[in-house]
């Protein structure tokens, strides 16, 4: 790959400079716009140093002495650059100013800039900026890679300037291979190796983008909801233990609220007002994405919270809700789900879907109103469930067909 190298020699001041005093001159190596900077070991007084040339003014043999070492310098950086160039060797700034020096320049590796995320994202988990699902995907991340250099490598890590086209290629290959990922799986992995690399460019370890030109394609998802039908079912249902009962409770509230399991979990009493309707509302802020959330309650949602108002959980922990933990809540869901006579996997993720469909765009909520109550901060997330919705389509259509029979009647009859 063609660079730009630029060679220039400039003097630097130091902060307590007195006028008269001589300083040292220094050289900038930049290569592509980056740069890299060291000491000559000369220095002269301001005076006598012309910024255009880089060169010291006079005939003095002292000067000559001097402009000769700094041509010197300039030569030596030249043809590093060359031989670089002919050995096919990766050219930045730094690695021409290490090669001058005899020092090698510092390298880094794939798993050392996992390692470096990871544990900055672990620290922030323990502060709630992020969700321990999304450190535990680039723990599987960290696991993947270990796995495809040892296959496909026969290596324990790779220099981070070592990735290119093939090795995500290779990457991709394998996932969908080895560890039998979906398309939509795989692409996950490599959004999520795309972050680190992002973090080698901006950390300078690499000048280059691997995965430039490099386009993830996913597949449609089906995203499964229940109908209306369905939601009654597991209403009107009454289990023969408080644990089933319970577990009910709480998935129908988020499917009357939209919210997840985490901002159940953190909803206390003082998130519930009064709304601009007089009505009670909830009012908080989500915890994916912190974006603030003003959600009318429903009847449905609203006598949970009622029947739980008294719990000795909720008083002693400042909770709207006594939430088990969010395993146990899917094993019981499963429990659930089979009682009702429904074949769907029943999750959070089910129920914010039916909340976005059965509960609210089905039944007229326009989507700017839903995407809100969501807390999504783009509307083309909220758009993704409205396009499952072919009932709705239908229903929306209905008035129009209706429209247009009553036109072709109307034409025969004349």
């Amino acid at each position: 790959m063609r660079t730009n190298l630029s060679v220039l020699f400039f003097l630097k001041k130091p902060k307590n400079y007195r006028q008269g005093n001589p300083c040292f001159i220094y050289l900038r190596i930049t290569v592509d716009s980056v740069r890299s900077e060291m000491s000559t070991g000369r220095s002269c007084d301001p005076e006598y140093w012309n910024s255009k040339s880089g060169k010291v003014v006079g005939n003095r043999e002292e000067i000559r002495t001097i402009n000769a070492y700094l041509e010197k310098m300039r030569v030596d950086i030249f043809a590093i650059y060359t031989l670089m160039t002919v050995e096919n060797l990766e050219i930045t700034s730094e690695s021409i100013k290490c090669r001058y020096l005899g020092k090698e320049e510092k390298s880094h590796t794939l798993l050392e800039a996992i390692k470096v995320h990871n544990e900055k994202m672990d620290a922030l988990v323990e502060k709630e900026e992020y969700a321990k699902g999304t450190l535990k995907r680039f723990e599987v991340l960290e696991r993947h890679i270990k796995d495809y250099l040892n296959v496909s490598y026969g290596k324990n890590d790779i220099n981070v300037k070592n990735i290119d086209h093939s090795f995500i290629d290779g990457f991709d290959h394998f996932l969908h291979v080895n560890k039998e990922n979906d398309t939509n799986t795989a692409n996950k992995h490599l959004k999520n190796l795309k972050k680190i690399v992002s973090i080698c460019r901006r950390y300078k370890w690499i000048t280059t983008d691997p995965f430039f030109g490099h386009v993830l394609k996913s597949k449609p998802v089906h995203r499964e909801y229940l109908t209306s039908d369905e939601l009654q079912k597991i209403t009107k249902r009454k289990f023969s233990t408080e644990r089933l009962s319970r577990v009910r409770d709480f998935f129908l509230f988020s499917c009357y609220t939209g919210l997840s399991y985490a901002d159940v979990q953190k909803l206390r009493p003082s998130d519930i007002g009064i709304g601009v309707d007089g009505e009670r509302w909830i009012f908080a802020y989500r915890k994916k994405t912190d974006t603030r959330a003003a959600i009318p309650l429903l009847p449905i949602a609203t006598d949970i919270l009622d029947r739980y108002h008294d719990h000795p959980y909720c008083a002693n922990n400042d909770r709207a809700l006594p939430i088990s933990s969010n395993q146990k809540m899917n094993e019981y869901l499963i429990e659930i789900a089979a009682l009702c006579g429904i074949n769907k996997i029943l999750g959070n993720r089910i129920a914010k879907r039916t909340f976005a469909t059965t509960v609210t765009l089905m039944n007229g909520v326009p989507i700017e109103s839903v995407s809100k109550m969501l807390g999504h901060t783009n509307i083309r997330t909220t758009q993704l469930y409205a396009k499952v919705l072919d009932v709705k389509v239908s229903r929306d259509m209905a008035p129009l067909k209706k429209k247009y029979t009553e036109k072709d009647d109307i034409s025969e009859a004349s």
